[in-house]
């Protein structure tokens, strides 16, 4: 029970010390922000902070296997709905990443460049981040199939709405005139309808046929893409 408690106690902590590190890394950079910064926005010593990360690019990476871990399991629990439409799906996890990215200072972290995180710690990362993408990508997948969205790549499509979502942390101002969920709630209309078979109840473009050689062409291209390295998202 009493090692129970510590270790709850332990994990609070490390939470805390992931925002406050979070938070000083989007206002200096990475590159510009030490221990001792993260430890006075933590309100501890710079020993103590010792005590539950060993250096900044540990909490980096922690901060970015956080906000992965929120967005699989959300969009997992997502996928398992049966009442909703593959559009509804799509738009329900383009609302939850942003406000992941946007409003949780170590989800905003997640999306900074981390070269300086050593190797092996990078392919665990890009391991979940490859899980996410294919997970967008089979929610597109299953629109296709069942004709709410016109036929395309999925592969394409996946990579062009995350890196629409991801760039946002560039620019948006939590002080301008929209709210994160405004600013999801167009997003998510922007995206989702240009994948949409059909919008407003009129036929947004002609069909495209579906026969053999799109076929082809379309798992060729997803060959190729599968080729060309890590998923920039």
């Amino acid at each position: 029970m009493r090692t129970s408690r510590l270790q709850r106690r332990y994990l609070a902590r490390r939470l805390a010390i992931l925002r406050a590190a979070g938070r000083e890394f989007r206002i200096r950079g990475f590159a510009d922000t030490g221990m001792r910064e993260i430890a006075a926005a933590a309100d501890l010593s710079p020993a103590n902070l010792y005590n539950y990360f060993r250096g900044k690019n540990e909490i980096l990476f922690f901060c970015q296997d956080n906000a992965l871990d929120r967005l699989i399991a959300n969009l997992e629990k997502t996928r398992r709905v049966r009442t909703q439409s593959a559009s509804e799906k799509l738009s329900a996890v383009i609302h939850f990443h942003l406000h992941c990215i946007l409003d949780e200072v170590e989800g905003s972290a997640a999306h900074l460049l981390t070269n300086s995180i050593p190797s092996p710690l990078q392919k665990r990362l890009l391991t979940k981040r490859d899980r996410y993408e294919q997970g967008v990508r089979s929610l597109i997948a299953a629109g296709i199939r069942s004709a709410e969205f016109l036929p395309t790549d999925p592969a394409l499509s996946a990579r062009a709405i995350l890196g629409a979502l991801n760039s946002t942390i560039l620019w948006f101002n939590s002080r301008g005139p929209l709210t994160t969920e405004e600013l999801a709630e167009n997003f998510a209309t922007y995206l989702v309808r240009g994948l949409q078979a059909q919008a407003g109840g009129r036929t947004s473009a002609r069909p495209v046929r579906t026969g053999r050689s799109l076929g082809r062409s379309t798992v060729s291209l997803r060959k190729k893409l599968a080729k060309t390295g890590d998923p920039q998202w």
